[in-house]
């Protein structure tokens, strides 16, 4: 058993793993790994692929990010994958060490001060609930959130929408009754005027809610780069970004994009007019998504973070209250876990950036 970092013509072999594996998400995917490596200030990724023989048994995607003075840190998004059910601790930290093993190998090329993972492990459902990998620690925060919000989409439409919060339902039917329309828009469609209306609709928002947002180019390549051109193997559901504009009397109120893979259609972005907000027209956004994934035969539609239990100062405080209306069921992943590369610039690092 050794690690490695996989060529170019081997993505689709990771691809087939990933597919298969029971945890294995869009962030581990090669789709996912180009777009985050056209991303202006990453620029380079790597899969590192834990083999025996020449089967795939685990591994994860890592994404550089850049620093300022050359150095980088390296990101492995929901990873590393592994078989958690099936395995002890003892072996699951063996498997981890000769992945970071290989990772230590690039990060000195790369001035590399740490490796992060957000792991892909649920808190409540993994028989591993306090798993940290050996020379790693946990942290307070990673990229994506700890906790997150999840439809059943194998549920009627009409169970859907009695499980709601009454809000929700009248909401929905609210921005029904005055004309909202959604428009849908998927790969090269999405170029030109669609895209325009959702930055701008993103600006209100993120003024708004204090949140930041990306440079266009960011949002245009996942709604437009991320699917493959084609499937080289049998996948139901391979990587999709698809935007979604919500229009009141042809005028672009509110947008979202969403990403989809595998067995889960996610939301990730969503922006909303701030003079057009009695519209209520982000409700029938939502709702339009979730009834396009459960037609599109996904199980779940993920809503992508919300603020922790009884935390009411979270930053994600608002729009958890938007998220929950809907109802759903609450899951949580372990903490993220952070390897220095570098211990002294670490530390500085983590004392700059307040997270302990």
């Amino acid at each position: 058993m050794k690690a490695k970092i996989l060529a170019k013509s081997e993505e689709i072999i990771w691809d087939e793993f990933v597919n298969s594996h029971p945890i294995g998400s869009i962030h581990q995917s090669s789709a996912w790994a180009r777009f985050q490596g056209a991303i202006k200030g990453r620029g380079q990724y790597w899969i590192i692929g834990l083999m025996d023989d020449k089967k795939i048994i685990g591994g994860t995607v890592v994404v550089r990010h850049k620093m300022p003075k050359g150095f980088s840190w390296f990101y492995g998004s929901r990873g590393p994958l592994l078989d958690y059910e099936n395995l002890t601790e003892k072996e699951i930290n063996e498997q981890a060490a000769l992945i970071l093993e290989e990772i230590t190998k690039l990060a000195k090329t790369e001035k590399a001060i740490f490796l992060r993972f957000d792991t892909p492990i649920l808190a409540k459902t993994s028989k591993h609930t306090s798993l940290l990998f050996k020379n790693f620690r946990k942290i307070k925060e990673g990229f994506y959130p700890q906790d997150t919000l999840v439809l059943d989409l194998e549920k009627s439409e009409e169970e859907l929408l009695s499980e709601m919060k009454p809000k929700g339902r009248y909401n929905i039917k609210l921005a029904e009754k005055k004309g909202v329309k959604v428009e849908e828009y998927r790969g090269k469609k999405a170029l030109g005027k669609a895209m325009d209306d959702f930055y701008e609709l993103l600006g209100d928002t993120t003024a708004r809610d204090g949140f930041t947002r990306h440079p266009k180019e960011v949002y245009v390549a996942m709604v437009e780069n991320l699917t493959p051109e084609k499937t080289q193997f049998n996948m139901s559901h391979p990587p999709e970004g698809i935007l979604y504009i919500a229009k009141f009397e042809n005028i672009p109120v509110a947008g979202m994009i969403a990403v989809s893979y595998k067995d889960a259609t996610t939301y990730y972005y969503g922006a909303s007019s701030n003079e057009y907000r009695n519209t209520m027209a982000p409700y029938l956004l939502q709702w339009h998504a979730i009834k396009e994934a459960k037609k599109e035969g996904f199980k779940w539609y993920d809503f992508m973070g919300i603020s922790p239990e009884n935390n009411e100062k979270h930053k994600l405080s608002g729009v958890t209250d938007f998220k929950n209306k809907f109802g759903g069921t609450r899951l949580t992943y372990l903490l993220p876990q952070e390897h220095a590369f570098k211990k002294l610039l670490y530390l500085a690092y983590r004392l700059k950036n307040v997270v302990k």
